[in-house]
């Protein structure tokens, strides 16, 4: 398994450590976009990664950095003069702040370092700014993991386990990693050949060939960066004469601004005008929709909740009105951020086609809600922020535990009748049992958890951790659990409960929540751009099933799924799919909490070789 903060091992899209070195990178940034915008300065920040860009590249990403400094893609000659244009320009358009992030391997086309300093004294000395120099040094390498890595690093610890009671000993030597969201074997000498590869056509300045290597995830972060970084002059724009509308839906989710911010610029890009409508589909009948220039998501990335504003309010009972705003407005093509509400507003859209021609352009949501409760895709912008939000919370009460020794904590998390929320919390805080609506549960089980903290208050660790979902039962809600522990614990431990509430919704968002805000966003833009391109694409009416589509991760693919599919895979009344692959988890869960558990292994696959799959579009985390 690799652990790694600089993710530089080729063959895994995420090494063990990278979102947690994110974490302190992004911490850092924020604080310093603060100072920065009421001095009006410029900070360069310089990053670890000796031999690898990734930190510096999705840290850029993550925060909307002026520049980036890389040692795969170093700047083309005459980049002095280039990087001072820019920020100048963004100075202009009113930007208070310039960010200028450096990977410490940073190097020119000639492979000679560029440093932090050196960057410092070209922009002081050619444009006068003050200028600041940050080196995050080894606070990346320190902190708390993040929950994204304690999942990661407990899916790749069963998978490393698994793996080794298949082999054999002729069996070659292999590495876990992780594929989109798929755990992976991969032939450990052919992984550290690629990995040294990469360094090897660095050395021989043969850049577009590095970046090639690092892999589609690298490459796609890259393409993603520049685009939403540096916006063409209109002159080099093609128009198309189409006009995208944006609205979120729902409620609010950590992210949902990143999304806006890479859908309007990619939009700008493909030369579309691009409406962004406030106050989801009840704004939208209002007429509160208001044309996006580039400038307009600037610093959207970092911003929590929702800047558009978003409501739960479905498009069924607007739909005369929405239909007259987007003839008004002459809207070509629907984005559509947000949670089950978007789903299902989606598909009310969709029936009402016949009605009214307005609804027949191409429609996509981005799934975007902390539940993670979306058909059609495994994660969900917002859910990641959460997750960290409950873990986070979680360390904090166990060490309130640590003082008044035996204690139980009852927490609930938020999700409707989603437990993706309780469950991997669960798994990320080391609870000792989640419930959860998914997975039934009775009497039984509550008393067989609370002999199993009986027991394990003989022991050194006294203090237990419960997590229920709001919704995983009628009866046995989260006080009735609290008084059956306390009644059924009298003497051996007490108990204490806390709702966790809407503090889950809030808060800045996660690396992750930013990055796959951004990216998938980015994506159901070009798939917009593209619908529109066929050849009868603006001005027909689409009708077919797919043109209204869910976009979302699946395994290790990213798939657009028509919505009229994904109706068979959901179960309405719940709000939830039928079948979650997290499901898959909650015994290892179990088994951490030292229950006796069997561990479904069918999925574990055989060693693969390294060469790129098919036409399927990889899912890059």
């Amino acid at each position: 398994m690799v652990g790694s903060i600089d993710n530089d091992f080729c063959g895994t899209d995420m090494t063990i450590g990278t979102d947690s070195a994110l974490h302190r990178i992004i911490e850092v940034v924020d604080a310093i976009m603060t100072t920065a915008q009421s001095h009006q300065r410029t900070f360069v920040l310089e990053v670890m990664g000796r031999h690898c860009g990734y930190l510096a590249l999705v840290s850029a990403l993550a925060c909307g950095a002026d520049w980036v400094f890389l040692p795969e893609s170093p700047p083309e000659e005459g980049w002095q003069e280039n990087m001072c244009i820019k920020l100048s320009e963004n100075r202009a358009r009113k930007k208070r702040l310039n960010i200028i992030i450096v990977a410490e391997g940073a190097i020119d086309t000639q492979n000679k370092a560029i440093t932090s300093e050196q960057i410092k004294e070209l922009v002081v000395t050619q444009l006068g700014y003050d200028t600041r120099v940050t080196i995050l040094g080894h606070v990346q390498r320190g902190g708390t993991p993040s929950a994204f890595d304690r999942i990661l690093a407990s899916r790749m610890g069963v998978e490393a386990v698994v793996a080794l009671l298949q082999a054999t000993p002729e069996t070659p030597a292999c590495v876990v990693s992780l594929s989109g969201n798929q755990a992976v074997r991969l032939p450990l000498m052919e992984c550290v050949q690629m990995t040294q590869e990469v360094q090897k056509a660095m050395d021989e300045r043969r850049f577009k060939d590095a970046v090639q290597l690092r892999g589609r995830s690298f490459e796609n972060n890259l393409n993603t960066y520049k685009r939403l970084a540096i916006k063409l002059p209109d002159s080099q724009i093609r128009k198309s004469n189409c006009n995208v509308g944006i609205v979120n839906v729902g409620a609010p989710a950590a992210g949902m601004n990143a999304a806006v911010r890479a859908a309007v610029r990619v939009g700008i890009s493909d030369g579309h005008k691009v409406f962004a409508v406030y106050d989801g589909f009840e704004g939208f009948a209002k007429g509160q929709v208001k044309e996006f220039g580039w400038a307009d998501v600037g610093g959207w990335t970092g911003q929590g909740g929702s800047i558009l504003g978003t409501k739960r309010t479905l498009p069924g009972k607007y739909l005369e009105d929405i239909a007259a705003q987007m003839h008004t407005h002459g809207i070509n093509a629907l984005l559509i951020i947000g949670g089950f509400e978007a789903y299902l507003g989606l598909l009310e859209l969709s029936a009402a086609r016949e009605k009214h021609k307005e609804f027949c352009v191409p429609m996509v949501m981005v799934p975007a809600t902390v539940s993670n409760n979306v058909p059609g895709s495994d994660f969900s912008i917002g859910a990641d922020t959460a997750l960290n939000t409950i873990t986070d919370t979680c360390d904090r009460i166990k060490q309130s535990a640590s003082g008044t020794k035996r204690r139980v904590f009852i927490i609930e998390t938020m999700g409707g009748y989603c437990g993706y929320l309780a469950n991997m919390g669960a798994l990320a805080a080391g609870a000792d049992a989640a419930y959860i609506f998914e997975e039934p549960f009775d009497i039984r089980d509550l008393q067989s958890n609370v002999e199993h903290l009986t027991e394990k208050m003989k022991t050194t660790i006294q203090r237990g951790l419960v997590l229920r979902n709001e919704s995983c039962s009628e009866n046995y809600t989260t006080d009735f659990i609290y008084q059956l522990y306390s009644e059924e614990g009298k003497g051996v431990f007490d108990c204490r409960k806390n709702v966790l509430g809407h503090m889950q919704q809030g808060g800045a968002p996660s690396p992750f929540d930013r990055n796959f805000g951004t990216k998938i966003s980015a994506r159901a833009m070009q798939w917009i751009s593209a619908k529109l391109k066929e050849p009868a694409g603006r001005g027909r009416r689409f009708v077919s099933d797919d043109s209204v589509c869910v976009l979302g991760i699946s395994k290790r693919n990213l798939l657009f799924q028509p919505v009229a599919e994904l109706k068979e895979e959901t179960d309405f009344v719940h709000r939830i799919p039928k079948e979650q692959w997290w499901l898959k988890l909650r015994p290892l869960m179990k088994i951490l909490a030292k229950y006796k558990a069997s561990f479904e292994v069918s999925d574990a696959g055989p060693l693969e070789p390294m060469q790129p799959r098919g036409p399927e579009e990889p899912a890059t985390i």
